[in-house]
């Protein structure tokens, strides 16, 4: 869910696995955004990102709800593929976050450290919550489903990253 209303909308980001394949428009399971006046009562929602999108990621899916900034929605979310969990980052449109202003093509983390590459489920960085504390971003994420982890990067620095790969007629 966003952390806040959007036009006067509650938003949230799914996952469908139903909605994969041939109806949907996506081969892989992808991100979905709905909107819903009350809570309980959610509109169909719409392809936001489509796996297979990248070739480090099949299958994607949210990670933690948006966070707002001066610049758009920042979006983290997961990507699959080879049974490797990286992480990846979007940046919404604020007024309208079934825009996608930025979508850099590389993942911003990827397994490397032992605590994520062995346990129950290695090779794996699963992004599950963010905030953003003044400047800094903290990323709470499981690691192999084991352990949970924090990252932490400059806000700044994140959103001069997105920056580089805006896309074409994007403001």
């Amino acid at each position: 869910f966003f952390p806040e209303k959007v036009n006067g909308q509650y938003v949230m980001l799914h996952r469908s696995k139903r909605l994969a394949g041939g109806s949907g428009g996506c081969k892989y399971p992808s991100i979905w955004i709905a909107y819903s006046d009350d809570l309980l009562t959610w509109d169909d929602g719409q392809l936001l990102f489509k796996g297979g999108e990248f070739d480090w990621c099949e299958k994607v899916g949210g990670a933690g709800p948006p966070l707002p900034t001066g610049e758009g929605w920042v979006m983290f979310y997961h990507g699959v593929k080879d049974n490797i969990y990286r992480v990846g980052v979007l940046l919404l449109d604020k007024h309208d976050p079934r825009t996608i202003l930025s979508a850099p093509p590389f993942f911003i983390m990827e397994p490397e450290h032992d605590y994520e590459l062995n346990g129950l489920f290695g090779k794996c960085v699963f992004p599950t919550g963010n905030v953003i504390v003044g400047d800094t971003v903290f990323i709470y994420y499981g690691a192999a489903d084991k352990y949970c982890c924090l990252a932490t990067c400059k806000l700044n620095e994140l959103l001069r990253y997105l920056r580089e790969f805006r896309r074409e007629g994007k403001s």
